[in-house]
């Protein structure tokens, strides 16, 4: 029975990746948390695995908090490029499958189309600069492993932007989102049914892919799409990213092309507002 090791398997992906697991009863599953797998600790983190001892990796656990990289740039590293570069040598020199997670962040949001998987790279904080730091370091060290680019990924679990709406739209008679940057929210339910695609397919082709749901939206559309579905009455209202200033610098636009990923694992994306609505049920 092959075995399917998933770090930060309390995250949203993680967490979605567990409730799937009971449908694939042919594998042995280990869902490490932080404290299992260390990804901040890169002296424990590759005997560790070799405990493990999978024969499929899905590296879902990384360092998120994009705010707080900035003044955290170290640890960030630590999590998002040198552990990827630990796993990614270990999974080459064990023949081990790796599946990565990484992000649109690694984009500067300059872009007025979709972005494929060849389109620049040029990250515009911390958070980004350590992904693709660990794209790199992944791609380097093991060349068979498959990277997985999503955006906005929100679910039933964790922390996400879907939950904070609806607290606030609960408690408040207005809300303001912003209304100029551009991308497609991924509900990590359907990401994590297309990891297991890929697992399954007899057709394990290497490289770096993009994954979000169909359509092209702001925050501000994703949050009326959010209240429609909730039956909220609170008043949203559009705002420009300069009236909320953050830490971090987001992307004005982050849309990925998925015509790679449709293409080479035969896949049927759904619309966002469909899977947003399973949120909701």
């Amino acid at each position: 029975m092959e075995k399917i090791l998933v770090t930060g398997a309390t995250g949203q992906l993680g967490s979605e990746l567990l409730v799937l697991s009971s449908s694939y009863p042919q594998y042995d599953w280990v869902f490490a948390d932080r404290i299992q797998v260390t990804l901040d600790n890169l002296e424990l983190l590759e005997s560790q695995i070799q405990e493990i001892n999978p024969n499929i990796i899905f590296n879902c656990g990384a360092y998120t908090a994009v705010d707080k990289a900035e003044i955290e740039r170290e640890l960030a590293f630590k999590i998002n490029h040198l552990a990827v570069k630990l796993i990614a040598t270990y999974t080459k020199e064990n023949n081990i499958k790796l599946i990565h997670i990484s992000t649109d962040y690694v984009f500067d949001g300059s872009s007025s189309i979709a972005l494929n998987e060849e389109a620049k790279t040029n990250p515009i904080n911390v958070y980004g600069e350590s992904k693709l730091a660990g794209e790199i370091a992944c791609v380097k060290e093991n060349p068979e492993s498959v990277i997985i680019r999503t955006s906005w990924v929100y679910s039933k679990f964790g922390n996400n932007f879907v939950k904070t709406m609806q607290r606030l739209m609960q408690e408040r008679d207005e809300v303001g989102v912003v209304n100029d940057q551009v991308g497609s929210p991924t509900h990590a339910a359907d990401l994590a049914k297309v990891m297991m695609t890929i697992v399954e397919s007899s057709n394990w082709i290497s490289g770096i892919y993009n994954y979000s749901n169909e359509g092209e939206i702001s925050w501000y559309e994703f949050a009326l799409s959010i209240k429609e579905f909730g039956e909220y009455k609170c008043c949203v209202k559009g705002i420009p990213s300069s009236a909320y200033p953050m830490p971090a610098k987001r992307p004005n636009f982050s849309l990925l092309d998925k015509t790679k990923i449709k293409t080479v694992y035969n896949l049927e994306v759904p619309n966002y507002k469909e899977s947003l609505k399973k949120v909701f049920i």
